[in-house]
């Protein structure tokens, strides 16, 4: 039996092993990525990789706003051409929108106003109509990024072309290949080629399919493990459903008034390494312990 504390076991298979999915994406709510085709650093801000001044204030620009940035790029070998693609998206559920524009100097990302993010489509940038999927291959940041994302991105990018990007940290390399979707946030991990295609096929036709399915980004982690509870139990579009959160019993609500109650908790985990290579720690899962349908709440009108 494969145990969490084997030697040599790369973070990802340790994970594998007693690790659910459910509740562990990465929080944001809005996202400004841009397109980096050269190498990156181990972190887009802390290394500078876009330049030591830009970098540091970017990043105070960023966490002033609760904006997630990350690098992407094409699958591949790409090189600079002189300008770059970057990304705006909201994953706010109700107000979820992606936006593209072109830069040909990167200090022009200083004249995005960040802040407009967390509203309605700001008009930035050309709107996105598709899915975009960001796929980690961060390297730097693990080897189970590169090693089990590359493939499958580039798998991917053979059928849905530029709908698909290379990504830099995307939280959670333990799950790799992990893969986002915006505008809406929805995580994945876990995911072959073949799995990853069918749940991009999935999306573009508007469902958010629940295998690998690790959470909704704009929620937090018990949220996050009870609307993916209940989609595991109906078939719901990405706006049919809306989680009401509490410390520990998030509600769960459709659009047609239906209601979910479930009662999350934490249960802790033997220890495993969070990266390759490093020293395990001890970890908690988050698992919905009781789902209970509630009455049917009308909208009176």
């Amino acid at each position: 039996m494969t145990t969490t504390n084997e030697p040599n076991l790369t973070c990802s298979a340790a994970s594998a092993v007693d690790e659910p999915l459910p509740g562990t994406a990465a929080h944001a709510t809005a996202w400004l990525c841009v397109e980096q085709p050269g190498p990156w650093g181990r972190d887009m801000i802390g290394d500078a990789v876009l330049g030591v001044e830009l970098s540091a204030e970017l990043g105070r620009r960023t966490a002033a706003a609760n904006v997630r940035p990350m690098l992407v790029r094409r699958s591949g070998r790409t090189v600079a051409t002189g300008q770059r693609t970057v990304l705006l998206a909201s994953s706010a559920p109700g107000n979820t929108w992606c936006e593209r524009l072109v830069i040909g100097a990167l200090d022009e990302l200083l004249d995005i106003d960040l802040d407009r993010l967390a509203g309605p489509p700001p008009g930035i940038g050309d709107r996105v109509t598709e899915p975009t999927v960001l796929v980690c291959a961060h390297s730097k940041r693990d080897q189970c990024c590169a090693r089990f994302g590359r493939p499958v991105a580039a798998h991917l990018a053979a059928t849905y072309g530029d709908m698909v990007w290379e990504c830099s940290h995307t939280g959670g390399h333990r799950f790799a290949p992990s893969m986002i979707m915006l505008p809406t946030g929805y995580t994945y991990g876990r995911l072959d080629a073949e799995q990853s295609e069918a749940v991009v096929e999935a999306v573009v036709a508007g469902s958010v399919p629940v295998t690998g399915l690790r959470g909704r980004s704009s929620y937090t982690a018990y949220a996050q493990a009870a609307e993916v509870a209940v989609r595991s139990t109906i078939h719901a579009s990405v706006d049919a459903l809306t989680v009401v959160e509490s410390q520990s019993d998030p509600v769960v609500v459709h659009t047609d008034g239906r209601r979910w109650e479930a009662h999350v908790r934490t249960r802790p985990l033997p220890p495993r390494p969070a990266s390759c290579g490093a020293v395990p720690k001890t970890a908690e899962a988050v698992e919905v312990v009781r789902l209970r349908e509630l009455g049917v709440q009308r909208t009176e009108g």
